[in-house]
């Protein structure tokens, strides 16, 4: 099943899926590495694939200027907003001591 073919519901879990297997693999390299080096590692390849993705989008050089902006944006609003909500998760471990 593609995910033009799924529920909104079957997305969700989908994307939980999804993020939840990065996390596990960002938890398997804890043995190898640092935290903070696996986190800058997430960040970059995050926007590496974001920026494929943008360019799967845009045939020619033109369409991919004109998205460039647009995409930007979306992507950092889109992080902001997952870093802050997730932020406050782990603000909540230390409001119970």
């Amino acid at each position: 099943m593609t995910d033009k073919e799924m529920t909104d519901e079957e997305m969700d879990k989908h994307f939980r899926e999804l993020v939840d297997s990065f996390i596990d693999q960002a938890n398997k390299l804890k043995e190898f590495s640092s935290v903070e080096n696996i986190g800058l590692a997430l960040l970059h390849a995050a926007s590496r694939y974001n920026a494929f993705v943008v360019s799967s989008h845009a045939p020619t050089l033109v369409e991919y200027n004109r998205d460039l902006f647009k995409a930007r944006n979306f992507f950092v609003t889109q992080y902001e907003e997952m870093l802050d909500s997730n932020l406050a998760d782990y603000k909540k471990i230390y409001e119970s001591d």
